[in-house]
């Protein structure tokens, strides 16, 4: 989720304990239009080919017989918090920088391609159309792509969307639009499933910047947080035919950050950080039964600010605790589920407000790039058991241009990747760090940069050794949009 909104600071909504209606359940709601499902067909097995927007530079080293690899099926990776088990990685950067597979020129779009069993999917949109294409993640040859039309302007001049990355589960890829269009298809072979407006089907409330949580898929659901008009905050749809499953009733609406799946006082809880567009402007922490809908406790955590969004994925940090955290005004908290699936602040963080990234959780300390805007950024570190403030450091370097002049370089609202024991960064004007971080403070490693463009605010994607990065605006030098594939391979 992006966005970088200007107006003038209000007072800050105060975190109180609300009082709460018996929990709604999906008999409280109708599905107004199940969607028709299509039959997927045996067909046989597709053979990538190439395509105009590909280009193919060389291909990788060869992966380590060694190596740890691990799918990629969410845009925060295997388990929701920028982790992966990939191992036999890079630990420094190559004098030239890094290596290139391939690339592909992308649309508009603030997503990151997620990768299953050989299967890259991508999600953007060119010109008209939402575009899902499916990719071999080695060549960037493409398997298959669905379009659908789409009409969409975002009023505050930000990327057209989609915002939401793919997800994929069962053998099947959902996706969801920026104007709330769910589409569930057949990975091996891009068949339509079925598909649902959401928008109309339900009144959902208008968004600052389009649909943007990307759905999770758990036990055969997919999980979309929405706010309608009587207050469906939550919906659950049925993975094989997209009916509604359930809804959860609560007044706040979808925000930016994507909900999860966290085990909290011994059973999964389903953690949606919701807080978009209302006035007044409300949001905070829902614990639900992801079974069945039913709202186990909300808490406040949003600031009192018409044009702010909650867009920073929550984040399970040990024992029964969820970090959350605003950009616009209040800052993190960090809350605790105790025995009564009830939530309680255990600490509160006023300077360590993520935007749209989470941070990254290391052996009971938290990391992560703070700030609204660009200028404000820096890395901070705190500790989870008390809220202590480790340490901040704003990182600065130099870049020399063709026209003689340095450019002033940081890391700004980076996001974090841990991978094979090592802490990788990405700025978000495309550069790439490898950063020791520790309680005692971080220390850089290694950079390279990978291009200079404005607005690389998804995260990194690491798969079987490849690293995956989207670029979303056109490059300093003139290169445009790109999803680019780079060798992360370390040798033998």
């Amino acid at each position: 989720m992006v966005t970088d909104l200007t107006l003038l600071s209000l007072p800050i909504l105060a975190a109180t304990a609300l009082l709460f209606d018996t929990p709604a359940t999906a008999a409280e709601f109708t599905d107004p239009a199940p969607p028709e499902v299509h039959d997927v067909t045996a067909a046989a097995a597709t053979e990538s080919a190439g395509f105009d927007e590909l280009t193919f530079f060389a291909a990788p080293k060869p992966l380590s017989p060694d190596a740890v690899t691990a799918n990629w099926p969410r845009f925060l990776g295997p388990t929701d918090d920028g982790k992966t088990t990939e191992t036999m990685l890079l630990d420094s950067f190559p004098e030239r920088g890094l290596t290139k597979v391939w690339e592909i020129e992308k649309g508009t779009g603030y997503t990151s391609p997620v990768i299953v069993d050989g299967r890259l999917v991508f999600f953007d949109r060119i010109g008209g159309e939402e575009i899902t294409d499916c990719l071999d993640p080695e060549t960037g040859k493409r398997f298959w792509r669905h379009r659908d039309e789409v009409s969409y302007t975002d009023r505050y001049g930000f990327s057209n969307g989609p915002r939401a990355s793919a997800v994929i589960a069962d053998g099947k890829i959902v996706t969801l639009g920026v104007t709330s269009r769910l589409t569930c298809l057949d990975l091996a072979s891009g068949q339509l499933i079925w598909q649902r407006d959401l928008a109309s089907e339900f009144e959902i409330a208008s968004y600052f910047f389009g649909h943007g949580c990307c759905p999770i898929i758990t036990e055969g659901k997919i999980i979309v947080p929405l706010g309608t008009s009587d207050q469906m905050s939550v919906a659950a749809f049925d993975l094989k035919t997209g009916a509604l499953v359930w809804g959860t009733k609560h007044e706040w609406n979808a925000g930016y950050a994507s909900p999860v799946i966290a085990e909290l006082q011994g059973e999964p809880r389903l953690l949606v950080f919701a807080g978009g567009e209302s006035d007044p402007a409300t949001g905070g922490l829902l614990c639900i039964n992801p079974a069945t809908g039913e709202l186990l406790d909300a808490f406040p955590w949003r600031a009192d600010k018409y044009e702010s969004v909650n867009g920073s994925t929550p984040l399970a940090a040990g024992k029964d605790r969820v970090y959350i955290s605003d950009a616009y005004a209040i800052g993190g908290i960090m809350l605790e589920l105790d025995e009564n699936l009830k939530w309680k602040e255990v600490w509160r963080a006023p300077d360590f407000g993520m935007h749209w990234v989470s941070p990254l959780l290391l052996d009971g300390n938290l990391y992560g790039f703070r700030g609204r805007n660009e200028p404000d950024a820096w890395l901070a570190s705190y500790k989870v058991d008390s809220g202590e403030e480790n340490w901040r450091e704003d990182i600065q370097w130099k870049i020399p241009l063709e026209s003689g002049r340095d450019y002033n370089m940081r890391y700004f609202r980076g996001n974090l990747l841990h991978a094979d024991g090592r802490n990788y960064a990405l700025g978000e004007l495309g550069s790439l760090g490898i950063l020791d971080l520790s309680p005692e403070g971080v220390k850089e490693i290694d950079r390279t940069q990978l291009f200079i463009a404005r607005s690389t605010w998804s995260p990194p994607v690491i798969h079987k050794g490849l690293l995956y990065i989207s670029q979303h605006e056109p490059s300093m030098t003139g290169n445009p949009p790109r999803l680019i594939c780079y060798d992360f391979r370390r040798s033998e």
